[in-house]
């Protein structure tokens, strides 16, 4: 297929961590479609999705807060343009002034947020302006999440770059501290299967099932083994059934269990993950040219 470009290439040897030339007859085959030549070369290889998904792509900080019950609070992400910037003590005041403002006026969007009064009769989006007048960088909220409960709430931050905030019940404070670090350091995507979508359960079934097609082995034993693949990956992604980051011979299920405890929800946010900052890797760009040409 004549319009498959280096950019393409590059972009899924991105994503899948796969040679040029392996992107390349991916591409070929799947007509083009990044999504579908991704899943070919899933299926072929046994690559993991979105290897380089979720790697930070832009400066800024990520910012907790909570009232003094510990009932209510909030995880923000400011972005930036640098790191330089994301250190100012002119962007952290900002940054804790929007996450303060959040706390107190509770906004549902961002829009909202930004049309919010503060007690200088400034709007939080003419603050900005002004900010981003001062530093000479373009400066964003990007996104908070606000968790109200009527249990308590705990938080990591690892720095400024990765916040955690966990909804729980039972347990105590050093509990509530050790899951959110966990989250930070494992990244389940929710709390428990039972949260995980059945579209995505299939999806993930269907290339397991072509994969473990390509053994010979008889229908009853690839039925069994897919059935084992998709446990291990709800194992996997899911908060309960990991093990335990301080302790990995006990899941974190098993954890809660011990301490009667329950963890309702949690939120976590990476600076920049998923924003797709172009970095060019002009060797690859070559070639892949050389590849395709």
């Amino acid at each position: 297929m004549s319009n498959i470009t280096a950019s393409m290439v590059a972009s899924l040897r991105e994503v899948t961590g796969l040679g040029m030339m392996d992107c390349k007859k991916a591409l070929v085959e799947a007509n083009g479609d990044l999504k579908k030549a991704e899943e070919i070369i899933r299926i072929k290889s046994g690559a993991k999705a979105g290897k380089m998904a979720g790697r930070i792509a832009a400066e800024g900080v990520v910012i907790a807060q909570m009232d003094s019950t510990n009932q209510h609070g909030v995880l923000v992400e400011i972005n930036c343009e640098t790191d330089f910037v994301a250190k100012d003590d002119s962007f952290i005041a900002f940054a804790n002034l929007i996450a303060s403002t959040i706390l107190i006026t509770h906004p549902k969007t961002v829009e909202e947020l930004q049309n919010t009064k503060l007690s200088s009769g400034k709007s939080l989006e003419e603050e900005r302006r002004e900010i981003v007048a001062k530093l000479g960088e373009n400066i964003m909220l990007r996104r908070f999440e606000l968790i109200n409960t009527n249990g308590h709430i705990a938080t990591y931050l690892h720095g400024k770059k990765i916040g955690v905030m966990i909804d729980i019940e039972g347990g105590d404070n050093e509990l509530g501290r050790d899951l959110a670090m966990h989250i930070a350091a494992s990244k389940p995507i929710c709390v428990s299967k039972e949260n995980v979508s059945q579209d995505k359960i299939e999806a993930e079934r269907n290339i397991y099932i072509q994969q473990a097609s390509q053994s010979g082995k008889p229908a009853d034993i690839v039925t069994k083994m897919v059935d084992g693949r998709i446990n291990k990956y709800l194992a996997e992604i899911t908060l309960l059934g990991q093990p335990f980051v301080k302790n990995p011979d006990i899941t974190v299920e098993k954890l809660l269990s011990t301490k009667n405890a329950k963890v309702n929800s949690f939120v976590m946010f990476v600076v920049g993950e998923g924003m797709g900052k172009k970095v060019v890797d002009f060797a690859a760009e070559v070639a892949a040219a050389s590849i395709i040409n």
